[in-house]
């Protein structure tokens, strides 16, 4: 790259010079140690560093989107890395890499693409894991919108942990680390057309560290989602259905910060079925409730954890409500589109 450089143009996915120096300069820069360091076309990984920590190899990959790039709380390159890392630790998996595919719009600011290169290097530090391979392609201007990021995530499952999303039973409890809806809401606020201001910003977070310590002290987590896109009440609905059961959610419980709540009632949208990319839906067993709870209170990602419902029965299988502070109950049901596109 020279200084005269400014914006992303198609030489810069060509294949030469110019590729090469973006390459160099800005993503070997930040993210260069181990593999990626040997240019090759793909990454090597030993093998004994998996057979060491678990019994079962973990893989998942995720495309983000966002729009905008840059949010409170956050950006892509960030939310890349955590909402990766998060896709595994919620299935019980230690994380190790990642790989990371950029599809770039010609006209891309450079000073941009550092930031957002340089996000996502700290976020997998952070983490502790490592970007192995990737890739890089540029697309003519219209083709794309700025900059898409595609990721995979592999990580190991200890032995003899098995959550799945359809097991959770009667009488199970469910747990939340943290407030609903923070990320969609933060980046409706984000997006200019809207005309609105506020403080809110995302949650966006890797979640392993704070979800390792409960899974390995307590046998009796069903299942783990991470409530993303359909947010709370998605994924609520999604384990409902996965396991034949009726959960019912209780209003009074539910973490919503104020300026959530008030967003959602000027725009009209359900709160429980904004994004997150911070937060963990848990199912655990009654009797270890309060053990997991005082676990996710002791770590910064989870001290606003609480219990917010319970599964109730299998009469109804897939029954998602709510229990009002008026004793009342309200059916829940999962939008048949999205509140809001772009959202990660």
């Amino acid at each position: 790259m020279t200084n005269e450089q400014t914006t992303i143009t198609l030489a810069h996915g060509a294949g030469g010079g110019a590729m090469h120096s973006l390459i160099d300069e800005l993503f070997l820069s930040a993210f260069g140690d181990g593999p990626l360091l040997q240019k090759e076309d793909q990454a090597r990984l030993p093998l004994a560093e998996f057979l060491a920590q678990g019994d079962r190899l973990a893989l998942t990959t995720d495309s983000f989107v966002v729009s905008p790039l840059e949010f409170p709380g956050g950006d892509i390159g960030k939310l890349a890395v955590c909402g990766t890392l998060n896709d595994l630790a919620v299935g019980g998996a230690i994380p190790l890499y990642l790989t990371a595919a950029f599809i770039i719009e010609e006209g891309l600011p450079l000073a941009l693409l550092e930031r957002l290169v340089g996000s996502m290097a700290e976020a997998a530090r952070e983490a502790g894991v490592t970007i192995v391979t990737g890739d890089t392609k540029v697309v003519e201007r219209g083709m794309a919108d700025k900059l898409f990021i595609n990721t995979t995530g592999v990580g190991v499952i200890p032995a003899g942990l098995a959550l799945a999303i359809g097991s959770a039973r009667p009488g199970d409890k469910v747990l939340v680390n943290g407030h609903v809806g923070d990320h969609g809401a933060a980046v409706m606020l984000a997006r200019e057309d809207l005309g609105l201001v506020g403080e809110l910003a995302s949650d966006c977070a890797s979640l392993h560290s704070l979800l390792q310590p409960v899974l390995a002290q307590c046998p009796g987590v069903r299942c783990l989602r991470d409530a993303t896109r359909g947010g709370l009440g998605g994924v609520m609905s999604e384990i409902a259905a996965a396991s034949a059961v009726e959960i019912r959610l209780i209003e009074r419980a539910l973490p919503f910060r104020p300026q959530t709540l008030a967003l959602c009632e000027l725009l009209g949208l359900e709160p429980l079925f904004l994004a997150n990319e911070g937060l963990a839906a848990m199912v655990i067993c009654s009797e270890q409730a309060e053990q997991a709870l005082a676990l996710l209170r002791g770590h910064p990602l989870g001290r606003d954890a609480c219990i917010i419902g319970e599964v109730t029965g299998p009469s109804s299988p897939g029954r998602l409500s709510l229990l009002t502070p008026y004793g009342g109950e309200r059916l829940l049901e999962v939008p048949h589109g999205l509140q809001l596109p772009r959202i990660c």
